[in-house]
């Protein structure tokens, strides 16, 4: 047993620090806080919860007879050994009741009528409506009318839970208190009529509504107005049967063309009003304290939130239905572009007799940055001695603090030479190997990667022409052998390697992958080298080679096999590094956008789409995913669930091309729509948590990733050369 090998076994294993509290508590937050408001919006719309259903029911078996031959007015509070109290309408009274408002269109109109002929009355509003037209409540407070509740979102409550009554009753209250700062003590259930219509399924509603300390109004007239009968019909449906008979009528103020109820109202006072009734609400007819209460302290403010919320999600769905179209065309812009250039990119490049130039075959310096490595750098090392392209290899161990080091020297590779340095970090480390390079090629790699043979080869043809300064390799994964690692696989075929052909063509590549990537070293001391002052440097060097009018390419048969991160919280570590990294790249070479020649049109052409199509869309399009949840839920499961396989299956098969032009075999494509709903979330969070360190002015340090060392030479094995 050599060396390095007991110290392998025999070392400790890497301590794991705890996953943040906060890493997924902000994101989260954000996309439930963005599905509540879609919910609370459907529910001032009554599009969400709405139930349409009615109870039929003919036994009255549990119904006191004094209730069912009581009067209009039903009092169950008190103990629940105390028996119900029915009250009617006094003699030459008459109470107008209006339902389902408040209507913009209809209900001022019927405030004016009202208001003229000086007759108070009770509005009996749902929450709804109340918190679309906030101004008509007030209004309606403010001319001493009386505000009863008619639950949120209209259903029949014979039908519900008892948590469902307390919730229609309890955000009703809440949106009269954030709308005119009152609640009220009356109660009115949706679809009720005569209080001889109550049977064994709506008594116990009355009961808990009692309960509850609701005074539960019946009628005694209803006028059939919503079925719009004609404005006699009306006018004859609210007179009193007998002479001098107070009551208790039944009208509407919203839920359709209310024109005949708005024709009749002013007859009907007049009329009673020659027969010598007066008008009064029912707490005037009843002479008890006022329905409606003033709220003060955390009930008013509870409301005030309540009503901001609602007023906010009401005015966000226009917003959201037009980034959801922007965030669509976006997807499809990108899946058609990538498809167009990947086609022209494989024609140019797999043309017989291409090349880039005169073949290179001058040495090549391969640096290797290693930071505890030990478990993956002599897989490294050794299928470098395996490459069939003259090279030497730097290997800078930047303070490790593992036996990496001595592993180096134990291998004795004569092509290697090792480099110590304390701990500075792998920009540091990379142009501590450029400095120490003979050649003028130099090929960046990290120490848990495997090259192939032909890999630093076909990284560096692309040289033989002048103008290229550097060179993107196609890097794989090598430990795909996970359901984690096939969704990395996934991603690096479909996205970042048929994105780098996209970006090839159109002569922006954003990032030469720090796995796999060549160099000129006059281009990189032109630049400066490598910079510290992003997290993605890889990103940042790219840039900064760009404008400084080099070109760059991408070399598909320079394959690398990297080993991925192998569980959630390391795959989230490395991906908020790059997203948050390739944000601060973007912001430093921000100036590109306004400089001429090669600098100017990477700044009009690759940091636009960078911005598009690796931030913005990426940023946006979880609201897809919370738009979908929401039309499962609430709106049409089928339908919602039928767009989103047609998606699916689109990206199949843009998927099944990516890897037919990658030339990989299809099966981790089986995993394609878990990696939908768990990987892309994921994804999604990652880049939501980098903006908001951005705009909070964040800092975030580097991280190291725990390695295994499990993607060996034999992975090289199977790869199809060109």
């Amino acid at each position: 047993m050599s060396r390095h090998q007991r110290s392998r076994r025999s070392s400790p294993r890497p301590r794991r620090l705890a996953a943040p509290p906060l890493r997924f508590f902000l994101p989260v937050t954000v996309l439930v806080s963005l599905l509540a408001l879609l919910v609370l919006r459907g529910m001032v719309n009554n599009e969400v919860f709405h139930d349409e259903r009615i109870a039929v029911s003919v036994d009255k078996g549990t119904v006191p007879r004094s209730v069912l031959q009581g009067g209009p007015i039903v009092d169950a509070r008190g103990d629940k050994n105390d028996k119900p109290v029915s009250y009617t309408v006094p003699d030459k009274t008459i109470v107008l009741s209006f339902d389902d408002g408040p209507s913009a269109q209809w209900t001022p109109k019927i405030l004016k009528v009202l208001a003229a002929e000086h007759v108070h009355a009770d509005f009996f509003v749902t929450g709804s409506m109340a918190t679309r037209n906030s101004a008509l409540i007030r209004q309606i407070v403010a001319g001493g009318h009386e505000i009863g509740l008619h639950t949120f979102t209209h259903p029949d409550l014979a039908l519900q839970s008892g948590t469902r009554l307390t919730w229609e009753l309890g955000e009703t209250q809440l949106a009269l208190a954030g709308v005119a700062g009152i609640h009220t003590s009356l109660f009115r259930p949706p679809y009720s009529s005569t209080v001889d219509a109550l049977d064994d399924w709506s008594w116990p509603v009355t009961k808990e509504v009692g309960s509850d300390g609701y005074l539960v109004a019946f009628i005694d007239k209803d006028t059939d107005d919503w079925k719009r009968p004609g404005v006699n019909a009306i006018v004859k449906a609210a007179l009193p049967d007998l002479p001098g008979q107070g009551e208790m009528v039944l009208l509407h103020d919203a839920g359709g063309n209310r024109s005949q109820t708005l024709a009749a109202l002013p007859v009907i006072i007049n009329k009673l009003k020659s027969e010598g009734y007066t008008f009064k609400t029912v707490s005037e007819a009843l002479g008890t304290g006022p329905a409606n209460t003033r709220v003060t302290g955390y009930n008013l403010w509870a409301g005030k939130a309540f009503l901001w919320c609602t007023t906010l999600s009401v005015r966000l769905m226009p917003w959201l239905v037009a980034l959801l179209a922007v965030v669509g065309v976006l997807v499809f812009v990108r899946f058609a572009l990538m498809l167009v250039l990947s086609v022209i990119h494989v024609r140019r490049t797999r043309k017989p007799g291409f090349s880039w130039g005169d073949p290179v075959t001058e040495p090549v310096t391969v640096v290797v940055p290693a930071y505890n490595e030990q478990e993956c750098i002599t897989n490294t090392l050794l299928s470098l001695a395996r490459s069939d392209h003259p090279i030497e290899v730097i290997v800078v161990d930047d303070g490790s603090t593992d036996d990496t080091a001595a592993i180096v020297e134990e291998l004795g590779l004569p092509m290697v030479r090792l480099i110590r340095q304390p701990n500075c970090g792998k920009p540091t480390a990379l142009n501590t190997g450029v400095a120490a390079a003979s050649n003028e090629l130099i090929v960046m790699m990290d120490g848990d990667t495997v090259f192939e043979p032909s890999t630093v080869r076909e990284l560096v043809q692309p040289f033989g022409d002048p103008r290229i300064g550097a060179v993107a390799g196609n890097a794989k994964v090598g430990n795909r052998d996970t359901l984690i690692g096939a969704w990395q696989h996934i991603e690096y075929v479909m996205g970042f390697n048929l994105d780098r052909r996209m970006y090839d063509v159109l002569s922006c590549m954003p990032t030469i992958p720090g796995a796999v990537g060549g160099f000129r070293r006059t281009a990189l001391e032109q630049v400066g080298g490598m910079s510290d002052e992003t997290l993605a440097e890889d990103t940042d060097v790219t840039m900064a080679l760009h404008r400084a009018g080099w070109k760059i390419v991408y070399a598909e048969n320079a394959r690398a096999w990297t080993e991925a991160p192998g569980t959630m919280s390391q795959l989230w570590s490395q991906r908020y590094r790059w997203s948050y990294g390739t944000m601060q790249a973007m912001w430093k070479h921000r100036h590109a956008v306004l400089e001429r020649g090669p600098a100017g049109h990477f700044g009009r052409t690759g940091l636009p789409f960078v911005a598009l199509f690796m931030v913005f869309t990426p940023l946006l399009a979880p609201a897809i995913d919370v738009a979908m949840v929401y039309g499962v839920a609430f709106v049409d499961p089928y339908k919602t669930l039928g767009a989103w396989f047609a998606v699916l299956a689109l990206q199949g098969i843009f998927a099944w091309w990516s890897f037919h032009l990658d030339r990989e075999k299809p099966w981790p494509l089986i995993t394609l729509p878990v990696q939908q709903v768990v990987y892309r979330v994921l994804m999604y969070m990652v880049l939501l948590q980098s903006w908001i360190t951005a705009l909070t002015g964040g800092r975030l340090r580097w991280q190291k990733l725990r390695r295994t060392g499990e993607v060996g030479l034999d992975v090289t094995t199977g790869a199809k050369s060109s």
